[in-house]
């Protein structure tokens, strides 16, 4: 039954990377090696690879760093070393040093805001204005529910006045940081769009918050940030679950669908690596009926 194994894969998604040797993992990564100097190396990295390790994790990419740099290079070459992170469920471009040097001076370029990211995500609804800017810092804050946890969450600087509908200005949450992302729907259908984003300061889950509190537009599979006070899946538009050939009750398995689609760096001359969406993601706009705009 095509509706099982598309299921199955999606449960595997996650899981998969996390079963295989280092050395395998270090092969998977040299194969999605997207281009390479003797500054560099930019890899397409794969869903439910987290970039650090922590305690339930047993595969990263920080750990196989080593490993990476000897199969791209020889038996002495010196460690990569990470310029930026990505989320466990974010795929796409990412950038890797061959040098501490390198490192810093990507870093300062990140730090800096002169790199240009470019992501996709398949959002539910459809975003009012269909373009246009975000601005609302962000700040992390406890849920407090019967299952205490974590999230970002926005930290506006203006809110309504109850008595008389004027804007206030509300004194600044000192631990809020600045936070600004750039959207563009290219394609809506069956209750989802495609968005373009563009996030010009890099907050912590800054896409998924803005999406999902500031437009009211969760990513498809965020599970996190498409409620405030529980954790637990997120609930679909029927149009959307029959179209995806899914039950609600299944909806966990979604994976998070947020593509690091583009990256420029100017490093001497400015470079653009392009990584393609993985299957998953591609499959899900075919089924959604969402055109994948030519590049």
């Amino acid at each position: 039954d095509p509706r099982q194994r598309w299921l199955r894969e999606l449960a595997a998604l996650s899981q998969q990377l996390q079963q295989v040797h280092p050395n395998v993992l270090a092969k998977i990564l040299k194969q999605r090696t997207v281009y390479q100097n003797e500054e560099i190396v930019v890899i397409d990295k794969p869903y439910g690879l987290p970039v650090h390790g922590g305690p339930s994790i047993k595969n990263c990419i920080a750990d196989v760093l080593p490993i990476l740099a000897k199969m791209l290079e020889n038996m002495k070459a010196d460690p990569l070393h990470l310029c930026h992170r990505l989320d466990k469920e974010t795929t796409g471009v990412m950038v890797l040093a061959r040098s501490k040097e390198a490192a810093e001076k990507i870093r300062l370029l990140f730090k800096t805001r002169q790199v240009e990211k470019i992501y996709w995500a398949v959002v539910l609804g459809d975003p009012d204005p269909v373009e246009g800017i975000v601005e609302i810092p962000i700040v992390e804050k406890e849920v407090q529910s019967h299952q205490s946890h974590y999230k970002m969450t926005l930290a506006p600087n203006y809110r309504l006045c109850p008595e008389d509908g004027k804007v206030m200005r509300i004194r600044k949450n000192r631990s809020a940081e600045s936070a600004v992302t750039r959207y563009r729907r290219l394609a809506s259908a069956s209750a989802c769009s495609l968005l373009e984003l563009q996030p010009i300061t890099g907050v912590k889950h800054q896409i998924r918050v803005h999406l999902a509190y500031g437009l009211g537009c969760p990513i498809l599979g965020d599970h996190k940030y498409s409620h405030w006070s529980k954790l637990a899946p997120q609930k679909l538009p029927e149009l959307t679950l029959r179209r995806l050939k899914l039950e609600q009750s299944k909806a966990r398995h979604l994976p998070l669908h947020l593509h690091a689609h583009r990256l420029r760096l100017p490093l001497g001359q400015p470079l653009d690596f392009v990584c393609k969406p993985p299957p998953f993601f591609q499959k899900t706009l075919r089924k959604l009926e969402l055109d994948i705009p030519k590049d």
